[in-house]
């Protein structure tokens, strides 16, 4: 990381409520703002699940912003915040959260370029991040330290999990060497979630080939629904872990897999921080943009064909970030896509990959030099 020749910030506020996916492309934002100024105190103001998720998170203070508080509840964060921050970072453009900034002192207000910005985030920040088209969503927070003199050119999560969800996801199936599969079907965008009948199809050929097939998933009610119909259409085996593990348990459950099969969904960017392979699938939304960020060659991009279809233009010809989230969309996504995708994974990683490099190792940003 070069050296920033900007005055030191004795006080950082991070502003990005949701989603879960989101909320883990922040983390490398804040290791990078920690390795320059181990001395500045980050303050982070999140969403309740995001909280769970990411508690325990060293050197950050979080102050939780329950969405269902509306303007009272942006009154009483703005009186628990300890004063005026040296700058702002509002990494988060819809209306609610572009309103909550306005509740938080700072003496720079950081926000999106232009081309990302929408709900009037303009009226709200004083200065952009690079207009920098074309890149993955973690590599444009991450660009969130520029105005400050920094750049990422390294990405570490290290998320923090403690030591007892590691030994609750490790007391959920042995370690007889049988490669695992995790599916978590759902997405909390219905439209990017592939019918249940096509994840059962990909289990079943996963289990002929030897490897476990272990469904997870949160406790709302189509995420229950859906894994009864997985089960109601698998021809092997299961094992149904939908609803049993906390936030906290997630991550740690998704580093025992061998493989996540996902479509675009806090748990794949989960997964890939912790080093976990994803395949992918994508319809609705571009993976060149928001797909597991350390390696896509798992995943199945039939982004370019629902743009044909439903927009009547290629991918390149939309705006960045565009989605496409139509009814049938995801049908697009074959079973012999992802059985393709888990045959190419199975070919090339017979063995399970160094856990102590899966878990914990850095990377270079996209783009770095």
């Amino acid at each position: 990381m070069p050296a920033s020749t900007s005055p030191v910030p004795a006080s950082l506020c991070l502003l990005r409520l949701s989603a879960l996916g989101d909320a883990t492309h922040v983390v490398p934002l804040v290791r990078t703002l920690q390795g320059a100024w181990p001395q500045a105190t980050l303050t982070w103001i999140i969403g309740k699940a995001e909280a769970r998720l990411l508690e325990g998170l060293c050197g950050v203070d979080f102050v939780v912003y329950d969405k269902a508080t509306g303007i009272a509840g942006m009154r009483a964060l703005r009186r628990g915040l300890p004063g005026r921050f040296d700058a702002l970072l509002q990494m988060q453009v819809a209306a609610r959260a572009n309103l909550l900034s306005a509740f938080v002192p700072a003496r720079r207000r950081i926000g999106y370029d232009r081309a990302r910005a929408k709900d009037l985030h303009g009226l709200f920040v004083d200065e952009r991040i690079p207009a920098r088209p074309g890149i993955h969503a973690l590599d444009a927070i991450g660009s969130f330290c520029e105005p400050l003199g920094l750049r990422q050119d390294m990405v570490r999560w290290d998320l923090p999990v403690p030591p007892d969800a590691h030994a609750w996801a490790h007391a959920q199936w042995p370690d007889n060497g049988t490669p695992t599969l995790v599916i978590s079907p759902c997405s909390s965008h219905v439209h990017r979630n592939w019918r249940s009948e096509r994840h059962a199809a990909v289990a079943h050929h996963a289990a002929a080939a030897g490897w476990r097939v272990v469904l997870c998933g949160g406790r709302s009610a189509l995420e229950r629904e859906t894994a009864d119909a997985i089960a109601a259409h698998a021809r092997s085996p299961l094992l149904d872990l939908v609803g049993r593990d906390t936030l906290k348990q997630l991550p740690a459950l998704l580093a025992r897999a061998d493989l996540v099969m996902t479509p675009d969904s806090g748990p794949m960017h989960i997964a890939n921080a912790m080093g976990t392979a994803v395949l992918g699938l994508h319809a609705a939304s571009n993976p060149a943009r928001s797909g597991p960020y350390s390696d896509r060659r798992w995943c199945v991009d039939r982004y370019d064909a629902a743009a044909r279809r439903y927009r009547g233009r290629p991918a390149s010809a939309l705006p960045w970030g565009s989605k496409i989230e139509h009814d049938g969309v995801m049908d697009l996504v074959t079973v012999d896509d992802a059985i393709a995708a888990f045959e190419r994974f199975r070919t090339q990683h017979a063995g399970r990959r160094d856990a102590a490099v899966a878990r914990g190792a850095a990377q270079p940003a996209a783009g770095a030099e």
